[in-house]
């Protein structure tokens, strides 16, 4: 078969497959004719590795300034209903972008395109009860510990409990817990998913540990994610990768200080959106999620304890009334979509975090996923 794909100048610092160069040449052609779009991919051998990229002539016109808000759209990508688009969209964003991908193999590469499809789907149909203070779990697939945290009940697939808690359309109940830790469960329920075909013994690995405590938090970072930008050599504002896992920052140091305003966790689901947890099918843009942050701040008040919350009954209006007037979103926007400030910094940031995370590698003899070890005093 005679491959299209060109060599030169590209945009990106691209997507780069170690090992092989002519096998991972070969592999990653077939992967590219499939998807129609091995012409306007370079490609460039050295050093050991085969990076691709998207060639210059199309950069501005797809992902200017590296954004890659509207490149579904540039395409006539219809990554709702197709999921081969989806595929498109995440590989053309990786290859693309300021960050360079480095994988062990093609296999990889092609695992992680997979895993981010099923993240954008499970974060599709993620919705939680909302709530700042309630931590609940469906009982006949979740145990709850002080000390182990909500652990899966032996005999129980991962895979089935984590839908359970996340998709109401599996349990026709909406499950109360933070958009941190269901950050945490679409990820881990993409991986998984992934590992059932790829690595099932690291699956099962994954899910005795679950049985006996959850992996949560920082340790949940250190084990299943890689993340990619920082304060210092901060990623472009509009540049995402669809499965990408965001924060962005709540850049009023009053209304902060409320449970669970701190700031959202959301995963970028490609065509300019972002997920929603709390109400499924409207999901935002980065205008709207501006606007809503922007109004946490008018939304602050005490209860009857003393104790600061959000009334998000006026939150929404509030948001609302601003979307309708194209001069205050301008000027909203202008001040949020911007770099976050620096952790306890609240001075002329926006929301925007320098970094985006997603998955670890999977495959068998490449997967670096060491899962933490059990305290000593819970049973082995």
């Amino acid at each position: 078969m005679t491959h299209s794909a060109v060599t030169g100048i590209s945009c990106a610092a691209a997507v780069r497959i170690h090992g092989e160069t002519g096998a991972s040449q070969h592999q990653v052609f077939e992967w590219l004719d499939q998807l129609g779009f091995d012409r306007y991919i370079t490609h460039d051998s050295a050093h050991g590795a085969v990076s691709f990229a998207l060639a210059q002539s199309f950069c501005n016109d797809w992902i200017p300034n590296s954004d890659t808000t509207g490149l579904s759209t540039t395409l006539a990508l219809d990554t709702d209903n197709n999921p081969r688009d989806l595929e498109r969209e995440i590989m053309v964003t990786m290859v693309a972008g300021p960050h360079a991908f480095a994988f062990p193999n093609v296999e990889e590469w092609m695992a992680a395109v997979r895993i981010r499809c099923n993240i954008v789907q499970a974060a599709r149909r993620t919705q939680l009860g909302f709530h700042t203070t309630e931590l609940e779990r469906p009982t006949d697939y979740w145990a709850y510990n002080e000390d182990t945290g909500f652990t899966v009940l032996r005999g129980r697939s991962l895979i089935d409990a984590l839908q359970r808690a996340t998709q109401p359309d599996t349990t026709c109940k909406l499950y109360s817990f933070s958009c941190h830790r269901a950050s945490e469960y679409v990820n881990l329920l993409a991986i998984a998913q992934e590992l059932a075909h790829t690595d099932p013994l690291l699956l099962d690995s994954i899910q005795r540990r679950c049985e006996k405590q959850a992996i949560r938090s920082g340790p949940f970072h250190d084990t299943f994610l890689y993340e990619y930008g920082s304060l210092d050599a901060p990623l472009p504002p509009g540049y995402c990768v669809p499965g990408d896992r965001l924060w962005f920052k709540n850049p009023d140091s009053h209304s902060s200080d409320v449970s669970g305003y701190e700031g959202s966790w959301v995963f970028y689901l490609g065509n300019g959106l972002f997920s929603n947890f709390w109400q499924r099918g409207k999901d935002y843009t980065l205008t709207s999620k501006c606007i809503e942050i922007y109004h946490w701040r008018h939304a602050t008040v005490q209860d009857t304890d003393g104790e600061l919350r959000i009334d998000e009954s006026v939150v929404a209006p509030l948001t609302q009334q601003t979307l309708s007037d194209p001069y205050a979103v301008r000027d909203i926007v202008s001040k949020m979509a911007v770099l976050r400030d620096p952790a306890g910094v609240y001075a002329s940031g926006g929301i925007i975090d320098a970094s985006r995370e997603f998955p670890r590698c999977v495959c068998p003899g490449t997967a670096d996923m060491t899962l933490p070890d059990l305290p000593a005093d819970l049973p082995q």
